[in-house]
Protein backbone atom coordinates (compact mmCIF):
# COMPACT_ATOMS: atom_id res chain seq x y z
CA UNK A 1 0.00 0.00 0.00
CA UNK A 2 1.67 3.38 -1.48
CA UNK A 3 1.23 6.18 1.19
CA UNK A 4 -1.67 7.86 -0.66
CA UNK A 5 -3.33 4.40 0.03
CA UNK A 6 -2.86 4.72 3.58
CA UNK A 7 -3.89 8.34 3.80
CA UNK A 8 -7.36 7.30 2.37
CA UNK A 9 -7.92 4.21 4.56
CA UNK A 10 -7.30 6.15 7.55
CA UNK A 11 -9.52 9.04 6.42
CA UNK A 12 -12.22 6.28 5.93
CA UNK A 13 -11.99 4.42 8.97
CA UNK A 14 -11.67 7.57 10.68
CA UNK A 15 -15.09 8.89 9.17
CA UNK A 16 -17.10 5.55 9.23
CA UNK A 17 -15.28 5.44 13.54
CA UNK A 18 -16.84 8.87 13.95
CA UNK A 19 -20.23 8.33 12.67
CA UNK A 20 -20.46 5.26 14.39
CA UNK A 21 -19.97 7.04 17.96
CA UNK A 22 -22.45 9.32 16.74
CA UNK A 23 -24.94 6.32 16.45
CA UNK A 24 -23.43 3.83 19.48
CA UNK A 25 -22.68 5.36 23.09
CA UNK A 26 -19.45 3.98 24.54
CA UNK A 27 -19.43 0.91 26.37
CA UNK A 28 -18.78 2.05 29.72
CA UNK A 29 -21.45 5.07 28.86
CA UNK A 30 -24.55 2.53 28.20
CA UNK A 31 -23.44 0.03 31.15
CA UNK A 32 -23.29 3.43 33.79
CA UNK A 33 -26.97 4.26 32.62
CA UNK A 34 -28.00 0.97 33.42
CA UNK A 35 -26.81 1.54 36.66
CA UNK A 36 -27.88 4.33 37.43
CA UNK A 37 -31.83 3.31 35.39
CA UNK A 38 -31.39 0.55 37.79
CA UNK A 39 -30.81 2.41 40.99
CA UNK A 40 -33.38 5.55 40.68
CA UNK A 41 -36.42 4.96 42.13
CA UNK A 42 -38.88 7.41 41.10
CA UNK A 43 -41.77 6.94 38.69
CA UNK A 44 -40.87 9.93 36.43
CA UNK A 45 -37.15 9.11 36.42
CA UNK A 46 -37.73 5.49 35.41
CA UNK A 47 -39.71 6.44 32.09
CA UNK A 48 -36.93 8.83 31.23
CA UNK A 49 -34.43 6.10 31.49
CA UNK A 50 -36.38 3.74 29.27
CA UNK A 51 -36.77 6.93 26.76
CA UNK A 52 -33.29 6.91 26.85
CA UNK A 53 -32.83 3.37 26.08
CA UNK A 54 -35.80 2.82 23.60
CA UNK A 55 -33.58 6.07 22.10
CA UNK A 56 -30.70 4.09 21.53
CA UNK A 57 -32.24 0.86 20.32
CA UNK A 58 -33.87 3.49 17.14
CA UNK A 59 -30.51 5.02 16.91
CA UNK A 60 -28.56 1.93 16.32
CA UNK A 61 -31.88 0.64 14.35
CA UNK A 62 -32.41 3.33 11.69
CA UNK A 63 -28.42 3.82 12.24
CA UNK A 64 -29.37 7.47 12.67
CA UNK A 65 -27.16 9.54 15.30
CA UNK A 66 -28.43 9.53 19.17
CA UNK A 67 -28.81 12.91 19.59
CA UNK A 68 -30.23 15.37 17.07
CA UNK A 69 -27.16 17.81 17.68
CA UNK A 70 -24.13 15.98 16.63
CA UNK A 71 -22.14 19.13 17.93
CA UNK A 72 -19.09 20.34 16.83
CA UNK A 73 -15.99 17.39 16.40
CA UNK A 74 -12.93 17.65 18.16
CA UNK A 75 -10.15 15.68 18.20
CA UNK A 76 -7.21 14.89 20.87
CA UNK A 77 -4.63 13.25 18.98
CA UNK A 78 -1.60 11.74 21.14
CA UNK A 79 0.71 11.40 17.63
CA UNK A 80 3.87 9.56 17.78
CA UNK A 81 6.68 11.09 16.30
CA UNK A 82 7.52 8.25 14.44
CA UNK A 83 4.21 7.69 13.29
CA UNK A 84 3.97 7.67 9.16
CA UNK A 85 1.05 9.77 8.68
CA UNK A 86 1.90 12.44 10.97
CA UNK A 87 2.49 15.33 8.25
CA UNK A 88 -1.23 14.23 7.11
CA UNK A 89 -3.36 13.71 9.95
CA UNK A 90 -5.02 17.39 10.18
CA UNK A 91 -6.28 17.27 6.62
CA UNK A 92 -6.91 13.50 6.70
CA UNK A 93 -9.22 14.67 9.85
CA UNK A 94 -10.79 17.22 8.17
CA UNK A 95 -11.49 15.19 5.29
CA UNK A 96 -12.91 12.36 7.39
CA UNK A 97 -15.34 14.98 9.02
CA UNK A 98 -16.67 16.25 5.85
CA UNK A 99 -16.98 12.38 4.44
CA UNK A 100 -19.27 11.21 7.49
CA UNK A 101 -21.34 14.49 7.65
CA UNK A 102 -23.08 13.12 4.63
CA UNK A 103 -22.40 9.59 5.16
CA UNK A 104 -23.71 9.25 8.78
CA UNK A 105 -25.31 12.22 8.16
CA UNK A 106 -24.41 14.60 10.80
CA UNK A 107 -26.31 17.88 11.51
CA UNK A 108 -24.41 20.96 9.80
CA UNK A 109 -22.66 22.82 12.66
CA UNK A 110 -20.38 24.38 11.44
CA UNK A 111 -20.87 28.94 10.98
CA UNK A 112 -18.30 30.94 10.32
CA UNK A 113 -17.98 33.74 12.77
CA UNK A 114 -19.13 37.36 12.01
CA UNK A 115 -19.71 36.04 8.41
CA UNK A 116 -22.53 34.56 9.83
CA UNK A 117 -22.83 31.06 7.40
CA UNK A 118 -22.99 27.71 7.73
CA UNK A 119 -20.10 26.44 5.54
CA UNK A 120 -22.66 23.34 4.90
CA UNK A 121 -19.84 20.52 5.40
CA UNK A 122 -18.69 20.56 9.24
CA UNK A 123 -15.61 22.01 8.55
CA UNK A 124 -14.50 25.78 8.95
CA UNK A 125 -11.59 28.38 10.25
CA UNK A 126 -10.51 26.17 13.64
CA UNK A 127 -13.61 23.58 13.01
CA UNK A 128 -12.92 20.73 13.87
CA UNK A 129 -11.20 21.30 16.74
CA UNK A 130 -7.46 19.06 17.26
CA UNK A 131 -5.61 19.27 20.00
CA UNK A 132 -1.86 17.53 19.98
CA UNK A 133 0.27 15.95 22.17
CA UNK A 134 3.58 14.60 20.53
CA UNK A 135 5.34 11.27 22.08
CA UNK A 136 8.95 10.95 21.07
CA UNK A 137 10.35 7.81 19.43
CA UNK A 138 6.68 6.14 19.10
CA UNK A 139 5.15 5.02 15.64
CA UNK A 140 1.90 4.81 17.25
CA UNK A 141 -1.08 7.26 16.74
CA UNK A 142 -3.68 7.65 19.09
CA UNK A 143 -6.89 10.03 18.39
CA UNK A 144 -10.00 10.59 21.22
CA UNK A 145 -12.62 11.73 19.08
CA UNK A 146 -16.08 13.88 20.67
CA UNK A 147 -18.99 15.18 19.31
CA UNK A 148 -19.31 18.58 21.05
CA UNK A 149 -22.99 19.31 21.29
CA UNK A 150 -24.09 22.95 22.07
CA UNK A 151 -25.68 22.11 25.18
CA UNK A 152 -23.16 20.30 26.52
CA UNK A 153 -19.43 20.72 26.96
CA UNK A 154 -19.62 23.53 24.44
CA UNK A 155 -20.73 26.13 27.30
CA UNK A 156 -18.18 25.54 29.31
CA UNK A 157 -16.92 28.48 32.00
CA UNK A 158 -13.54 28.94 33.58
CA UNK A 159 -11.58 31.23 35.46
CA UNK A 160 -9.05 32.32 37.49
CA UNK A 161 -9.42 32.09 41.45
CA UNK A 162 -6.89 33.85 44.08
CA UNK A 163 -5.25 31.69 46.34
CA UNK A 164 -6.56 32.01 49.60
CA UNK A 165 -9.89 30.71 48.21
CA UNK A 166 -8.49 26.82 47.98
CA UNK A 167 -10.02 24.27 46.85
CA UNK A 168 -13.05 25.38 48.65
CA UNK A 169 -12.94 28.07 46.06
CA UNK A 170 -12.81 25.21 43.10
CA UNK A 171 -15.78 23.48 44.72
CA UNK A 172 -17.75 26.66 45.04
CA UNK A 173 -17.47 27.32 41.19
CA UNK A 174 -18.03 23.85 40.18
CA UNK A 175 -21.47 24.22 41.91
CA UNK A 176 -22.29 27.50 40.90
CA UNK A 177 -21.70 26.65 37.42
CA UNK A 178 -24.14 23.51 37.91
CA UNK A 179 -27.08 25.28 39.48
CA UNK A 180 -27.06 27.65 36.69
CA UNK A 181 -25.52 26.75 33.00
CA UNK A 182 -25.38 22.97 33.97
CA UNK A 183 -29.12 22.04 32.88
CA UNK A 184 -28.42 22.91 29.18
CA UNK A 185 -26.86 19.70 29.30
CA UNK A 186 -28.93 16.32 29.52
CA UNK A 187 -28.35 14.75 32.71
CA UNK A 188 -26.98 12.33 33.75
CA UNK A 189 -23.85 14.24 33.26
CA UNK A 190 -20.16 13.35 32.85
CA UNK A 191 -18.24 16.55 34.92
CA UNK A 192 -14.88 17.37 33.63
CA UNK A 193 -13.28 19.47 36.38
CA UNK A 194 -9.76 21.67 34.90
CA UNK A 195 -7.41 23.21 37.76
CA UNK A 196 -4.36 24.51 36.33
CA UNK A 197 -2.31 27.97 36.24
CA UNK A 198 -4.33 29.70 33.71
CA UNK A 199 -7.65 29.74 32.15
CA UNK A 200 -6.80 28.22 28.90
CA UNK A 201 -4.56 25.13 30.46
CA UNK A 202 -7.59 24.53 33.00
CA UNK A 203 -10.10 24.41 30.48
CA UNK A 204 -8.07 22.36 28.55
CA UNK A 205 -7.79 19.92 31.53
CA UNK A 206 -11.69 20.11 32.03
CA UNK A 207 -12.14 18.93 28.14
CA UNK A 208 -9.74 16.36 28.67
CA UNK A 209 -11.21 14.93 31.29
CA UNK A 210 -14.30 14.12 29.59
CA UNK A 211 -12.70 11.58 27.49
CA UNK A 212 -11.63 9.66 30.72
CA UNK A 213 -13.26 6.48 30.95
CA UNK A 214 -16.48 6.65 33.38
CA UNK A 215 -15.48 4.76 37.04
CA UNK A 216 -11.56 5.99 36.40
CA UNK A 217 -9.72 8.28 39.21
CA UNK A 218 -6.76 11.02 39.32
CA UNK A 219 -3.84 9.08 40.65
CA UNK A 220 -3.24 12.05 43.12
CA UNK A 221 -5.29 10.55 46.27
CA UNK A 222 -6.14 14.81 46.74
CA UNK A 223 -8.10 15.09 43.79
CA UNK A 224 -9.98 11.50 43.86
CA UNK A 225 -11.51 12.32 47.12
CA UNK A 226 -12.27 15.54 45.28
CA UNK A 227 -13.79 13.79 42.53
CA UNK A 228 -16.07 11.52 45.03
CA UNK A 229 -16.84 14.75 47.40
CA UNK A 230 -18.38 16.47 44.35
CA UNK A 231 -20.23 13.84 42.96
CA UNK A 232 -22.04 13.52 46.18
CA UNK A 233 -22.28 17.39 45.98
CA UNK A 234 -24.24 17.69 42.73
CA UNK A 235 -26.04 14.23 43.17
CA UNK A 236 -27.52 15.92 46.53
CA UNK A 237 -29.02 18.74 43.88
CA UNK A 238 -31.59 16.01 43.45
CA UNK A 239 -31.65 16.96 39.91
CA UNK A 240 -31.71 13.71 38.38
CA UNK A 241 -32.37 12.18 35.17
CA UNK A 242 -33.30 14.89 32.22
CA UNK A 243 -33.22 17.23 35.16
CA UNK A 244 -36.59 16.22 36.17
CA UNK A 245 -35.61 15.13 39.71
CA UNK A 246 -33.99 11.81 40.68
CA UNK A 247 -31.18 10.64 42.91
CA UNK A 248 -28.41 10.39 40.49
CA UNK A 249 -27.26 13.38 38.34
CA UNK A 250 -23.89 12.48 37.24
CA UNK A 251 -22.05 9.41 35.75
CA UNK A 252 -19.26 10.85 37.23
CA UNK A 253 -17.17 13.62 37.87
CA UNK A 254 -13.14 14.09 36.34
CA UNK A 255 -10.46 16.16 37.64
CA UNK A 256 -7.55 16.84 35.30
CA UNK A 257 -4.87 19.34 36.43
CA UNK A 258 -1.40 20.15 35.51
CA UNK A 259 0.92 22.41 38.39
CA UNK A 260 0.08 25.84 38.65
CA UNK A 261 1.55 29.23 39.44
CA UNK A 262 1.50 29.82 43.68
CA UNK A 263 -0.45 33.01 43.06
CA UNK A 264 -3.52 31.49 41.05
CA UNK A 265 -5.94 28.69 40.54
CA UNK A 266 -7.43 28.39 36.86
CA UNK A 267 -10.29 26.44 37.17
CA UNK A 268 -12.80 25.21 34.58
CA UNK A 269 -15.79 23.34 34.05
CA UNK A 270 -17.63 21.68 31.39
CA UNK A 271 -19.82 18.42 31.42
CA UNK A 272 -21.04 15.57 28.77
CA UNK A 273 -24.61 14.96 28.43
CA UNK A 274 -25.77 11.31 28.77
CA UNK A 275 -25.55 10.97 25.19
CA UNK A 276 -22.01 11.37 25.84
CA UNK A 277 -20.51 10.57 22.19
CA UNK A 278 -17.10 10.21 22.48
CA UNK A 279 -14.56 7.63 21.28
CA UNK A 280 -10.78 6.03 21.58
CA UNK A 281 -8.82 4.12 18.36
CA UNK A 282 -5.39 3.46 18.43
CA UNK A 283 -3.20 2.99 15.27
CA UNK A 284 0.34 1.25 14.76
CA UNK A 285 2.52 2.39 12.14
CA UNK A 286 0.52 -0.05 9.50
CA UNK A 287 -2.62 1.28 10.35
CA UNK A 288 -3.92 -1.47 12.41
CA UNK A 289 -6.47 -0.33 14.98
CA UNK A 290 -8.10 -0.96 18.19
CA UNK A 291 -10.87 0.75 20.65
CA UNK A 292 -11.92 0.50 23.87
CA UNK A 293 -14.62 2.72 24.03
CA UNK A 294 -17.06 0.88 20.96
CA UNK A 295 -16.38 -3.18 20.80
CA UNK A 296 -18.90 -2.99 17.90
CA UNK A 297 -16.83 -1.36 15.65
CA UNK A 298 -15.55 -3.10 13.04
CA UNK A 299 -14.29 -1.70 9.48
CA UNK A 300 -14.12 -3.90 6.22
CA UNK A 301 -12.54 -1.54 4.17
Amino acid sequence: MNHEEQVEKMKDIMAKFLGHTAIRLPDDVIEKLEELRDKEDTPLAKVIYRTMFRNQMLAEKLQRPSCQDTGVPQFWIRCGTKFPLIDDLEKLLRDSVVKTSFETPLRLNSVETFSEYNTGKNVGKGTPTIWWDMVPHSDKCEIYTYLSGGGCSLPGCATVLMPGEGYEGVTKFVLDRMTSYGLNACPPLLVGVGIGTSVETAALNSKKALFRPIGSHNDNPNAEKMEHLLEDGINALGLGPQGMGGHYSVMGVNIENTARHPSVIGCAVCVGCWSHRRGHIVFDKDLNFKTDTHSHFTYNG
